[in-house]
């Protein structure tokens, strides 16, 4: 079950009348990409806007460049541009309020006049249709803004994106039309942050990260596509779960290091990678059907720089031959033996199978990632365990003495290991401590970090 939502502004008009550049300066972000190239926009950008105590959600839509998808109800979208236009067109019809973007530099076009007509058919009530002149910068631009009011959708608002003159006057205007509406359970989103489970979608491209997602929202909020890099931009959605607030943001698919790509194909590995960063989990989404890669083992190496837990989605296991998860996760962590504390999610995000399970498995992660021993526990541990293997020196001929092992932090979980000052632990045996915490304590699809700390301030013995 969703979150109750806010009311819906949609950004709209053509191409290159700057959409995404307002759609940034109402969010006070950049959440989407803003090139001179027609068409960057290809999925609708969503964001939050809280003005004057009131919230919005605000969306930026692909520009529109055939009108047969504005014109007609149940054309079929083929392509990926079309999917664009008709994504753009449900947004209007669902928004209690459009914002129809036009450009003050080039005046009053053709193409202007015939998206007014179309709209006003979608939209009768024209109370929810703004004009809004961008590009605004000089006031005889200002002024002459008010040849708009020809598409007869009423006053003309100018604003210039790019400076943010004029925004704060549109704000107010937005705030005024709805404010009517009801916002009784909607909150800010800056009240909900701390509670909010952050999780990337992360894959090379074409593996089904757009595809999960929809599944996982239960409808078409991403555009769906075989070509590689169809997501440019982070997509962001808040979705509830069993009480428990999830971000889910679809990343663009990652390339090769090193692989040749175009200027926004870079911008988007560089803002997916950010995503990463500012995410607790990542699920890295594997094609079940073809054969693993170095560049997988990259991304995890990506992933687990970063400290994120992490979560395999073994996606198409619809389309395997043998459906034998436990040869399949042989095969994973044989070929990426230093993620085997990452859980294995089987499922066709296709067909919605196994859904359910994995938003178990991802709050199930979550909590793991928030464990916190007490020293009593992790002091019986490594009795135990200096028992089963004597501590392995790093350098030198000396066997190094253990004085103290405690966990110092979550979210992830970190434990430091006191040693004397002039010995040497062998990172062999850091890695024997973790795989003991794991056998007794869990840490399911989470990141064990170890550090070594020198000094002779010695709360407890642990030797050979």
């Amino acid at each position: 079950m969703t979150s109750p939502k806010a009311p819906l502004v949609v950004i709209f008009g053509r191409t290159n009348v700057g959409k995404s550049t307002l759609f940034n300066c109402l969010i006070e972000r950049h959440g989407a990409l803003v090139s001179d190239i027609p068409g960057t926009t290809r999925d609708a950008n969503l964001g939050s806007v809280v003005w004057r105590g009131q919230s919005f959600e605000l969306v930026d839509t692909g520009g529109f460049m055939d009108f047969d998808f504005l014109r007609l109800r149940k054309i079929k979208a083929e392509t990926i541009d079309e999917h664009v236009q008709k994504q753009a067109r449900d947004f209007i019809k669902k928004a209690d309020l459009v914002l129809f973007v036009v450009d003050a530099r080039d005046g009053l076009l053709p193409q202007d006049k015939t998206m007014a007509a179309i709209i006003k058919r979608i939209i009768p009530d024209q109370k929810k249709i703004m004009v809004i002149a961008n590009k605004a910068e000089k006031k005889s631009l200002q002024a002459s803004s008010i040849e708009f009011m020809k598409l007869g959708l009423g006053e003309v608002t100018a604003v210039s994106a790019a400076t943010g003159a004029g925004t704060g006057d549109l704000l107010d205007v937005i705030y005024t039309k709805i404010s009517p509406l009801s916002l009784s359970e909607e909150k800010a989103p800056e009240s909900k942050a701390e509670n909010v489970l952050k999780v990337a979608i992360i894959g090379k491209p074409n593996v089904g990260k757009s595809s999960l997602i929809n599944a996982i929202l239960g409808f078409p909020r991403v555009i769906v596509s075989a070509i590689p890099h169809t997501t440019r931009e982070p997509q962001r959605e808040i979705f509830s779960y069993k009480n428990r607030s999830i971000e889910f943001v679809d990343t663009a698919g990652i390339t090769k290091h090193g692989h040749k790509v175009d200027t926004l194909e870079k911008f988007s590995m560089d803002k997916s990678l950010a995503a990463v960063n500012k995410s607790d989990l990542a699920i890295l989404v594997l094609d079940i059907s073809e054969p693993l890669t170095k560049q997988d083992a990259r991304l995890i190496e990506e992933i687990t720089g970063r400290h994120k837990s992490l979560i395999f989605v073994a996606n198409k296991w619809d389309l395997a031959e043998d459906r034998d998860p436990k040869k399949f996760s042989n095969y994973i962590y044989g070929e990426l033996p230093f993620a085997t504390y990452a859980p294995i999610q089987f499922l066709s995000a296709k067909n919605r199978a196994r859904i359910n399970q994995l938003l178990d498995l991802i709050l199930e992660v979550d909590a793991q990632r928030h464990i916190m021993l007490p020293d009593s526990a992790t002091d019986r541990l490594l009795r135990t365990a200096v028992k089963k293997h004597r501590p392995t020196k790093g350098r030198g001929t000396k066997y190094p003495r253990i004085f103290e092992f405690k966990q110092t932090s979550t979210n992830p979980p970190s434990f430091m290991v006191q040693i004397g000052p002039r010995q040497s632990l062998a990172d062999s045996y850091l890695k024997f401590l973790e795989n003991q915490l794991r056998a007794k304590f869990g840490f399911l699809g989470t990141p064990i970090s170890m550090w070594v700390k020198k000094g002779r301030d010695v709360h407890g013995l642990h030797d050979s």
